[in-house]
């Protein structure tokens, strides 16, 4: 059994300013409440092509999962949550104007695997003033498939504790972004 779902959302802000908002997301001092999930981030590569332009950053992400279901918690030994491993792939290309970043955990895949790729792009209607974001997860339960109910249930709880994650990243990634348009205000003020 896979549970998938696709989230779609429109920023009020140009492309560049976005994807920069995005790879902030997770070193704004505010975010720690709204992403009080994610323990710990750490780049594990960088790398520019430089006959494309193509930024493609490697980041290693430690969060807690959600609280498991009963019967899960008594075969892991009564522990509520889990500390999992993920590893974050951002392609950033300035010419094309796309961002796709793809995140899958990598701790735990025995028990879980969570998919996630999202997508940046200026948005159609209006792509100087606005970005188009595109988000899809899928989440398989591995060794519960048997027994489809408790599969069932892990998967429910992380595609809801996802589906409210996700939610917060986009409230920090506007504020990030609103910071920045009031920064380029304020420069543009200091050059006049």
């Amino acid at each position: 059994m896979v549970r998938a779902y696709t989230q779609e959302h429109v920023y009020h802000h140009p492309w560049d300013r976005v994807t920069s908002a995005a790879f902030r997301k997770f070193t704004d001092p505010s975010a720690s409440t709204s992403l009080s999930h994610v323990l710990d981030v750490h780049t594990l590569s960088r790398s520019l092509d430089p006959s494309t332009g193509r930024l493609r950053t490697v980041r290693s992400i430690t969060v807690h999962s959600p609280s498991l279901p009963f019967l899960l918690r008594r075969a892991l030994g009564g522990r509520d949550s889990l500390t999992v491993n993920c590893v974050e792939t951002t392609v950033v290309d300035p010419v094309g104007r796309s961002m796709e970043v793809s995140v899958s955990n990598v701790g735990l895949r025995g028990l879980i695997e969570v998919e996630e790729r999202s997508f940046y792009g200026p948005h159609q209607d209006d792509p100087g003033r606005r970005t188009a974001f595109r988000q899809e997860t899928s989440i398989r339960c591995k060794p519960l498939s048997a027994i489809a109910a408790i599969a069932g249930k892990v998967e429910s709880r992380c595609a809801e504790r996802f589906l409210q994650n996700s939610q917060k990243g986009r409230d920090v990634v506007e504020r990030i972004c609103g910071y920045l348009e009031a920064e380029s205000i304020r420069s543009k003020s200091a050059i006049s």
